[in-house]
């Protein structure tokens, strides 16, 4: 699995002195000279994996590529600077395909004052593959990182769960300035962005932060989408169930402490609303609490690439 893939390349890489954070969170932070640091991160859509050309469009693709990049650096509550784009384009078709790509990519970069600074471009007789790398600043606050938060602390996410494959992965908005705006306002402790699943990404925080987290299922904010899924599938599974495990919502979960919590909660001062979901606990694992108020392990749930 690629958990698995990532732990050990932790263990082998190891510590570097020019990298305060590596591998194993959002993005990376890396020390350039005397600026405050450098927020690095790099995503990779496939074609037969993140979509199907047939059915997509290619500037929706273009778009997605880079907002994937832009949700990362704003689990990281960073501000985006620049970026390079690497292209491996199918021989027959590629002009055509790269331009729409662009067209797709470039007005997101400018509503977030990205600059493109370059990239790479082969061609091959394999399907479209395109690899964004960002770079980032660090925020006022620092960095926010995963392994930040306290038993005690809320969870608190960003907007609604579940469905995205009907069209929102396509055109979701990367919750950047809603990140910057949050880190300015509130004391956070630790973030991440739901790429895989709500409960996968959110076990994933609380193992980062060595401890556990309940959720109440009961509050998890459940998009219309996972609604309209859970009914045309008919296969039994609910609209809970595709909030906690769809993924690809590129909403935020924060680790909050409870009185900024409630502020947070208070003020809503989001156009996205804001929502608390469960809170971090002593005990390590990811646990759900029923209406009676009864404890019991949750599974995580969501995407991982599978690796033999």
């Amino acid at each position: 699995m690629e958990s698995e893939w990532i732990s050990q390349l932790r263990r082998r890489i190891g510590p570097h002195p020019a990298v305060p954070l590596g591998i194993g969170d959002d993005a990376a932070l890396v020390q350039i000279g005397a600026a405050s640091g450098c927020v690095v991160t790099v995503d990779m859509l496939t074609e037969g994996v993140d979509f199907l050309l047939a059915a997509a469009d290619p500037r929706a693709v273009g778009r997605k590529a880079l907002a994937v990049n832009l949700s990362d650096l704003a689990a990281m509550a960073a501000q985006p600077v620049a970026g390079v784009v690497a292209l491996a384009l199918p021989r027959k078709g590629g002009m055509a395909l790269a331009e729409a790509l662009y067209d797709g990519l470039l007005p997101l970069a400018d509503r977030y004052d990205l600059a493109i600074a370059g990239g790479d471009t082969n061609t091959w007789e394999g399907p479209l593959v395109i690899s964004v790398t960002l770079l980032g600043k660090v925020g006022p606050g620092g960095p926010l990182l995963r392994g930040g938060a306290r038993p005690g602390d809320r969870i608190v996410v960003t907007g609604a769960f579940g469905g995205s494959i009907l069209g929102r992965h396509f055109d979701f908005e990367p919750r950047v300035r809603e990140a910057l705006l949050l880190a300015e306002r509130y004391r956070l402790h630790a973030g991440i962005d739901v790429s895989d699943g709500l409960s996968i990404d959110l076990a994933r925080l609380a193992s980062e932060s060595r401890c556990g987290a309940v959720l109440w299922p009961h509050a998890v904010p459940i998009a219309d989408d996972a609604r309209r899924l859970a009914a045309q599938l008919g296969d039994g599974s609910t609209a809970l169930d595709h909030a906690l495990a769809d993924g690809e919502d590129f909403e935020l979960i924060l680790a909050v402490e409870p009185h900024e919590a409630e502020r947070m909660l208070a003020e809503q001062p989001l156009t996205a609303p804001l929502t608390a979901i469960g809170e971090f606990v002593p005990e390590r694992g990811l646990w759900q609490v029923d209406a009676a108020g009864r404890k019991s392990p949750l599974a995580p749930q969501g995407y991982e690439h599978e690796m033999t």
